[in-house]
């Protein structure tokens, strides 16, 4: 339909060039000839000729287009256009669809791989652990009713807590467990819970409150399955772990909880029975329960990370645990199995963080001022022939530094000696006295401290 107006446009412009030719073709009035009736007649009828042919010549060529391919070219095209378009949307459709089904299905065989994985490596290391039985000895009395003069007393072992541990060696026909010291402190006997229900006792080959750390043996009899401790080192914030324990006791023995890694290298201070220390922890989201503690957090590989020990337990605080790394247990472990105990340098002092101390006594009695207020560790007494003594520390100096690390806290000055020091060192300890600095060389000996 859009030629027609091109061809009527051409169709007036042939025909104004033509009337312009018939007006120049005209002769002078003066000149003119008189023509016969049928000369005229042609020559009337001559304007109508061009104009007819060029009607003819555009039907004809109309025609043509028309009942030729070139007809069909445009209805065709759009048709085939939109065909072609059609196709293209449709095999794009089908595209996105098998792309987002191979995705979904990767996703999902990812995620069932990956929870696969996870129970078939539970189901395997699940053997090697236990759950223990703190069970202490108490004495309990009992009168007759309404007064009756007939008393009687009797004394046995009784549940005093329960934890959790992992078999970590199996060895001549006993099998070895780590788990938390506070797990199985002050028992006057123990009870360990195998994974087929068969519970045995077990026997305590040393412990460590420093690093809550305690080891136990049990015969291999029963035992199946051994853990494997994993490099720590290795740990990534963001990996996934999984705690296996006995929350809340035997009735819900090997509970499985899965979370990630959410710190690594963190150091938190603990409460013992030897006296506050620093620990070094992984912190993690896994669930951790009463019960848990002594139980391993696992990688994916079902290889010990760490031993679970601890939790912050606030009402407005969830999802913070925290276990001690394998590769601090591992040293502890073959320590206490080979000697019963760990043997840590000894300097013979009670202690007391300065910041404990009321300023106007540092100012007044310690002669303290300026910087040196609240900074360093107040020795409250040394003990009579300690390395302390022998090296000539006396009550009321402060420590301000151990072996060049400057030193705060009781804590950090024992970290430092049990780190950083060995038995029968002799290291320099920095301290003010009255106001005034000064070194002293102590060498330290095997006692182990009591008094600290």
């Amino acid at each position: 339909m859009d030629n027609y107006p091109d061809e009527n446009k051409t169709e007036e412009k042939d025909h104004e060039v033509i009337l312009v030719k018939e007006n120049h073709q005209q002769e002078p009035h003066s000149a003119r000839h008189v023509m016969s009736d049928e000369t005229k007649k042609k020559r009337g009828l001559g304007w109508f000729r061009p104009l007819l042919g060029g009607v003819i010549g555009g039907s004809l060529a109309l025609g043509i287009y028309t009942f030729t391919p070139l007809g069909d070219h445009d209805a065709s095209d759009t048709t085939k256009q939109t065909a072609t378009q059609q196709q293209t949307e449709s095999l794009s459709a089908q595209n996105t669809a098998a792309k987002f089904s191979k995705s979904s299905n990767s996703s999902s065989a990812s995620t069932t791989a990956d929870s696969d994985k996870i129970s078939n490596m539970v189901e395997d290391i699940s053997p090697a652990i236990v759950g223990i039985t703190n069970l202490q000895a108490q004495s309990s009395s009992s009168n007759s009713f309404f007064g009756s003069d007939s008393s009687g007393s009797s004394s046995g072992d009784t549940e005093s807590g329960s934890g959790s541990g992992v078999i970590f060696k199996k060895d001549n026909g006993k099998a070895y467990i780590i788990t938390n010291n506070h797990v199985v402190e002050g028992a006057s006997s123990l009870k360990v819970s195998l994974y087929d229900g068969t519970e045995v006792t077990a026997k305590l080959v040393g412990s460590d409150s420093l690093t809550d750390l305690a080891v136990l043996e049990i015969s291999d009899k029963h035992v199946t399955k051994v853990a494997n401790f994993s490099d720590s080192s290795d740990l990534r914030t963001g990996e996934s772990v999984i705690a296996i324990g006995d929350p809340l006791g035997k009735d819900l023995s090997r509970t499985v909880t899965q979370g990630i890694v959410s710190g690594v290298d963190r150091t938190v201070s603990m409460s013992t029975s030897a006296g506050e220390t620093n620990i070094n922890v992984i912190q993690t989201d896994a669930a951790i329960n009463p019960g848990n503690s002594g139980g391993p957090l696992l990688n994916t590989d079902g290889k010990i990370v760490g031993i679970n020990s601890m939790k912050i337990s606030e009402d407005d605080v969830e999802g913070i645990g925290f276990a001690i790394p394998s590769n601090d247990v591992k040293p502890i472990a073959e320590e206490l199995l080979s000697k019963g105990e760990i043997e840590r340098p000894y300097i013979g002092v009670i202690m007391l963080d300065l910041a404990q101390v009321p300023q106007t006594y540092q100012e007044g009695t310690l002669g303290l001022f300026g910087k040196q207020l609240n900074k360093g560790v107040y020795i409250r007494e040394v003990a009579s022939g300690s390395p302390a003594a022998d090296a000539g520390l006396k009550a009321e100096d402060i420590i301000l530094s151990v072996k060049g690390k400057e030193t705060d806290t009781g804590s950090e000055l024992r970290n430092i000696l049990y780190k950083d020091a060995n038995v029968g060192d002799t290291i320099e300890v920095k301290i003010l006295r009255n106001g005034k600095e000064m070194t002293k060389k102590v060498k330290l000996d095997q006692k182990e401290e009591t008094t600290s």
